[in-house]
């Protein structure tokens, strides 16, 4: 019987042995990180060790219950440094935090970016022809819609070349240089225009490193222009000596550049990376219904009357709260003139991810540049310059413009208008579902809305 009690004693410790081995596993293919939103508040998730930045994106839409239209992305933030990237999406999220310095302001940020993939639908837009080499080589006899494919063709890479306002390593005076970005890496020229060998001096190696956006530059290292970027290695010893910060002149110089990094760095995965939402969306399209306009989602019939909101299904309460709802308004404008009226599409618009409230100008242009300036993107606010009225940011032809939206009373109900009350609208609603469709007066159709989300 001692035999017997000692053998199943033996098996038991052998078991537990097995759990603690099975667990240490586990421990070591997952990891805890920490996801940040714009709004600042962030979300623990555990992932295993070869997740990939697309999944990690895919398992944040599901948690937060997020539209998926493809647009969100992984954003790697060193707020020391003041840098931001994109992760793209085949990189292993956990191998990217392995880089990072302990005890530093690095951190994921969960976003937008509509502009990831753009270039694959417009090369010739990204790519200007003064800045690409192989198109000043072929002297027009090549279209240059043909860019991209050579982009993407290992044998016949072309040249990025130009202009850019360079940070001298170790101090903090800029010098403007010509310089080159070549599949064997980044060179500045030490002579003028001169691509002689003897003339170009190495900056990075392509391989082991990856390109930032420069955030708020000017103020953080005197950088000449807004349009900084910076080529930073993978593997550091000393972050504030190895980064190479630099400058262009605009925003479409310094989106070239660092388009062209990404291109050159990655190639056909990045296409692959392109293609796979695509695809996605190509087979859930035969497998889902038509998605219902957005007035028709955000127009529920609502009960407010007790401690919490409940949605009213039933057809008939819902009329009977509606005809209510009417009454009350009626009764109120006789007495209050137009007072209830605007509380009622207050509470409408508000609800919209297009909507950013009262924001200024500078967060409203921050705001579309960080989730990929395309044509089309756009967002509203609130005018903080005349409080009755609102403003549609809209991001067209390399450029931000601002719209502004006026109230107006139309045989005694409230309307709203972009061009001083030729097209009239009733809300908010129906005039961004009408510039979605038609251009009226915009430079380009509303296209995308800049949003956020709390994790």
């Amino acid at each position: 019987d001692l035999m017997l009690i000692k053998g199943v004693s033996e098996q038991k410790m052998l078991k537990i042995e097995m759990v603690n081995k099975t667990v240490c596993l586990n421990a070591v293919c997952c990891r805890v990180i920490k996801v940040f939103s714009e709004d600042g508040t962030s979300k623990a998730i555990e992932i295993p060790s070869d997740i990939t930045a697309r999944d990690v994106c895919q398992l944040l839409i599901y948690k937060c219950h997020c539209v998926d239209d493809n647009s969100w992305t992984l954003v790697e933030h060193h707020h020391h440094l003041g840098l931001e990237r994109c992760l793209e999406d085949h990189e292993m999220v956990v191998q990217i935090q392995t880089t990072w310095i302990m005890g530093n302001e690095s951190r994921f940020l969960f976003r937008k970016n509509y502009a990831k993939y753009e270039f694959f639908k417009s090369p010739t837009t990204f790519f200007p022809e003064q800045m690409v080499t192989w198109c000043q080589e072929s002297n027009g006899s090549n279209p240059r819609s043909q860019l991209l494919q050579d982009f993407l063709n290992s044998n016949s890479c072309p040249e990025i070349q130009g202009f850019l306002h360079i940070k001298e390593l170790g101090k903090k005076s800029w010098k403007k240089l010509y310089v080159f970005l070549r599949r064997s890496g980044f060179y500045c020229s030490l002579k003028g225009t001169s691509k002689e060998p003897r003339h170009l001096q190495l900056l990075a190696d392509i391989e082991d490193c990856n390109v930032f956006s420069l955030v708020a530059g000017k103020k953080t290292c005197g950088a000449p222009t807004d349009y900084g970027f910076c080529i930073k290695p993978i593997k550091m010893r000393n972050e504030t000596k190895e980064l190479r910060l630099l400058c262009a002149e605009d925003e479409q110089s310094r989106t070239c550049w660092m388009t062209a990094f990404r291109l050159l760095k990655y190639g056909m995965l990045l296409y692959q990376n392109y293609l796979i939402p695509q695809q996605r969306k190509a087979l859930q399209s035969h497998f889902t219904t038509p998605v219902r306009s957005a007035s028709e989602n955000s127009l529920v019939a609502m009960d407010f009357s007790g401690h919490t909101g409940r949605v009213i299904e039933n057809p008939l309460e819902a009329q009977s709260a509606a005809m209510e709802e009417v009454l009350i308004v009626a009764v109120f404008v006789g007495k209050h003139g137009s007072y209830i009226l605007q509380i009622g599409w207050v509470a409408i618009h508000r609800t919209q991810p297009w909507f950013h409230g009262r924001i200024s100008r500078k967060v409203a242009h921050s705001t579309i540049e960080k989730q990929g300036p395309v044509d089309g993107l756009f967002l509203l606010r609130d005018s903080q310059s005349n409080p009755k009225t609102f403003v549609l940011t809209l991001y067209c032809q390399q450029k931000i413009r601002h719209f502004q939206i006026l109230p107006s009373e139309d045989n005694g109900q409230l309307v709203f208008s972009l061009d001083d009350g030729n097209t009239k609208f009733c809300d908010l609603i129906q005039l961004v579902e009408f510039y979605l469709l038609n251009r009226g007066i915009l430079p380009c159709k509303l296209k995308h809305h800049c949003s956020q989300v709390s994790l």
